[in-house]
């Protein structure tokens, strides 16, 4: 059993007498029921006495594999993103970045789901309101299944998580198997309006590009004081290091981005030396899969990477 939760946990004794006992004797309870026991992504250890039946997530992120395994939610954030059509109509608790606390208590939850990094200046008041609360990252593969296990755990429907992380290994595999081996150099730039970073291994894009082996050039580059997830663009350093492909990941208009990045490259000197340039090999990557976790849709992010590089394999 994953060291992550404890599944529920019931213990009943039957007790029998002598000979002249009663046939059929009653099932006596002897220990206090616990519904799960759960470690969660900041290493706090929370307590479930009753499955929960009115979960809020901070993150829209975690509603696709809660309600694939049977949670109960609502409440959620708004987002730009793509919105479930059965979760349009849950109660909304404000911006993801400023969640509105009155109408996150105002939900009546039996749990909160905060979003690791982002939303854990709520935890006072979700202790003060005696309201259980669950810090959960889910960036990475592996950040994925784990937060898969905890959600199990929630709902009280482990084996349909156990499902679900085995069809995900399963289609992955089956992609990364349809790549050649082939040791490429990449770079994963992150563009934004502000500017542009290099993205890291803890990256979404940089844990899949890490799936099948490729190099990412910025692996060892000292992180920014506040994203261990990248890393400040340096043209020079891009151009020592040379990588034999790009990715770009952005935050805002994606076509816009894409014009403005196109336009500065071209002309540029310091650009037009690296390889990945001058063979034509700079490719975006889409917001909905690499902009935020991707979830249960890991398989087509991974898929989508390699189809880039390699289209004649799909």
């Amino acid at each position: 059993m994953n060291k992550k939760f404890i599944g529920a946990i019931l213990i009943v004794g039957i007790f029998f007498g002598g000979c002249g006992a009663e046939k059929n004797p009653q099932p006596v309870e002897v220990s206090q029921k616990v519904f799960a026991a759960i470690e969660d992504d900041a290493g706090r250890n929370i307590v479930l006495e009753k499955k929960p039946s009115r979960i809020v997530v901070t993150s829209a992120g975690f509603l696709e594999p809660l309600h694939a395994l049977g949670a109960s939610i609502v409440g959620r954030p708004d987002s730009k993103n793509k919105m479930p059509d059965w979760a349009k109509d849950l109660a909304s608790i404000g911006a993801v970045y400023q969640i509105d606390t009155e109408r996150l208590l105002a939900c009546a939850p039996d749990l909160v789901v905060i979003n690791k990094g982002m939303n854990e200046k709520l935890l006072p008041v979700l202790e003060e309101n005696k309201i259980p609360a669950l810090v959960v990252e889910m960036k990475t593969y592996d950040d994925v299944k784990r937060a898969l296990k905890i959600f199990s755990a929630i709902s009280g429907n482990i084996p349909a998580g156990e499902k679900i992380i085995l069809d995900m290994d399963a289609a992955i595999k089956d992609v990364v198997d349809k790549v050649p081996k082939k040791n490429l150099r990449v770079a994963i730039l992150h563009s934004t309006a502000q500017g542009l970073t290099v993205q890291l291994d803890g990256s979404i894009a940089g844990s899949i590009a890490k799936m099948f082996g490729w190099e990412n050039v910025a692996a060892n580059m000292t992180p920014l004081e506040k994203n261990p997830d990248a890393a400040p663009y340096s043209m020079e350093t891009l151009a020592e290091q040379n990588p034999e492909i790009i990715f770009v990941t952005s935050m805002g208009d994606a076509d816009e981005i894409k014009s403005n990045m196109l336009k500065a490259i071209e002309g540029n000197d310091a650009w037009l030396s690296i390889g990945a340039v001058k063979n034509n090999r700079l490719y975006f990557l889409p917001q909905d899969l690499f902009l935020l976790s991707p979830g249960l849709r890991y398989p087509d992010a991974v898929k989508k990477m390699a189809e880039l590089i390699y289209p004649e394999k799909f």
